[in-house]
């Protein structure tokens, strides 16, 4: 190991590298309104611009407008197919929860017409609920609630400002693709032309690192998603192929499908409701599928599919994603993995010489 002495030259280099970097990142944390819905974008462009090369190039697509909106008209047809295997059942067993629930207070209230029944109540307690209306405790009740109702028209408000966003940000991405090459190649000609060489080469390992993680973990779900469908389908578990894709979506972002433990737990228990079957049977059968299907994906799937190619490690991605959103918000959960692979491509071409050893090798 070369022992290097730090001068007072490097140490003012790296002091004022260290400066800019929180610098940036503090101009990021407020400019972010702004910039969210470019940071969108341009990630929904990374992702589609495969898709409108081969649409452009294979397809013989000559016109690239054309082909984005071939590309955009294809990606929302996959959602609607998706979201009317999911969404429609998923009516479905509310619809029957509430039939459930139905069933259930008339066999405890024999209670035949329940509008009828509540509107007679109402009519036989008229002076008790006007009086409540006109008492002190409805007044306090109001002071407390009208608060909560003008937070709720204000978040309705920021949904109307995210749907204009939203737009925005579908603009940027038109714009992003229609020209993605030449600002795909163009972005280096910020940097001096002496130091071009090092940041295209930190550039280009950030992006193989993308694309490997992209893939990599685009398989995952998909094996995973298919593996849940086929045991959920096996114990006849309700809205088997429409939970197994959710989770397939959801672990798009590695163990985010743990939340569909929530879903399958009311699942469960509709399922007893309905069938009269032992409730922990269904739920103990429903984790087992849970259990069996993340030992296969953890030890065979993830081993075998990302390999020592990627080089991030589920769990640096999760450490990542939560140190840059309490630095940056929704944008740093954007950029997480290309500033993590960034700073690690950095490193160790810079620091540890790790880039170059292997390149010699």
């Amino acid at each position: 190991m070369i022992n290097k002495t730090i001068t007072f030259d490097t140490f003012v280099r790296g002091l004022i590298g260290v400066l800019i970097a929180i610098g940036v990142i503090y101009l990021l944390h407020y400019l972010s309104g702004v910039l969210l819905p470019f940071f969108v974008a341009w990630l929904l462009a990374y992702l589609l611009y495969p898709i409108v090369k081969f649409v452009q190039f294979k397809m013989h697509v000559k016109n690239r407008a054309l082909s984005i909106v071939i590309t955009l008209v294809f990606v929302l047809a996959v959602i609607t197919g998706i979201i009317y295997l999911i969404i429609p059942p998923m009516i479905e067993q509310f619809e029957k929860l509430g039939q459930l629930a139905s069933g259930y207070l008339h066999k405890q209230t024999e209670i035949d017409n329940f509008p009828a029944a509540i509107q007679e109540w109402i009519q036989a307690n008229y002076i008790s609920i006007e009086e409540f209306f006109k008492s002190r405790d409805f007044t306090d009740v109001l002071e407390k609630v009208m608060p909560q109702i003008f937070n709720v028209v204000g978040q309705t408000a920021s949904v109307i400002v995210s749907i204009v966003g939203s737009f925005i940000t579908l603009l940027y991405m038109f714009f992003i693709l229609l020209d993605y090459e030449h600002l795909n190649s163009s972005w280096i000609k910020i940097f001096p032309k002496r130091s071009r060489p090092f940041w295209q080469g930190v550039a280009n390992d950030v992006e193989q690192a993308m694309n490997n993680y992209m893939r990599g973990q685009g398989l995952v779900a998909l094996i995973m998603g298919i593996l849940f469908c086929i045991g959920f389908t096996i114990i006849d578990f309700p809205m088997a192929i429409g939970l197994g894709i959710m989770i397939g979506i959801m672990d798009l972002v590695p163990y985010l499908h743990s939340l569909a433990l929530i879903p399958t737990v009311f699942l469960a228990l509709l399922k007893a409701a309905d069938t009269g079957q032992n409730f922990w049977v269904i739920l103990i059968s429903a984790l087992a599928v849970f259990l069996i299907v993340q030992v296969i994906i953890d030890f065979v799937v993830t081993p075998k599919v990302m390999g020592s190619a990627m080089g991030l490690n589920p769990a640096i991605l999760l450490l990542s994603l939560s140190v840059w959103g309490a630095l940056l918000g929704f944008i740093g959960l954007i950029i997480a993995l290309p500033l993590t692979t960034l700073i690690i491509a950095y490193y160790q071409r810079y620091v540890t010489k790790d880039h170059d050893s292997q390149g010699g090798d």
